[in-house]
């Protein structure tokens, strides 16, 4: 009866550190891939020294407070979406224009919605 309970506690002992690895190599390339400007509360150096010495806090610790998006925006069909000041018009009929092509786009989206639907 010992003997199954050691084995049991060993499986779950293996298993939480695993998990506790992974954590940390997980954040170990986080931090690393992370831009030096983007990097919170301490520099990137720091960090690393943090997850070397106390993985399983530390790489808990950069998941909350790691900057969300390290990506460009995604670019779309509707640039005006993206940035919405770039779209602003310097004449009348700049604004005329881009509130005809917002107009054309809604057509469009509306057929292809209706077409869908059938």
């Amino acid at each position: 009866m010992f003997v199954r309970h050691t084995s049991a506690m060993v499986r779950v002992e293996l298993f939480l550190g695993l998990i506790s690895l992974g954590l940390a190599i997980y954040a170990l390339i986080d931090v690393i891939r992370t831009p030096d400007a983007s990097v919170p509360h301490l520099p990137k150096w720091g960090w690393i020294v943090l997850l070397v010495v106390m993985p399983f806090v530390t790489s808990i610790v950069w998941l909350f407070l790691r900057p969300r998006s390290l990506r460009p925006p995604r670019t779309s069909a509707f640039p005006e979406y993206e940035r919405p000041g770039r779209a602003k018009g310097l004449t009348s009929e700049s604004d005329e224009e881009f509130l005809r092509r917002v107009r054309e786009r809604a057509e469009e989206q509306r057929r292809r919605h209706r077409e869908g639907e059938e």
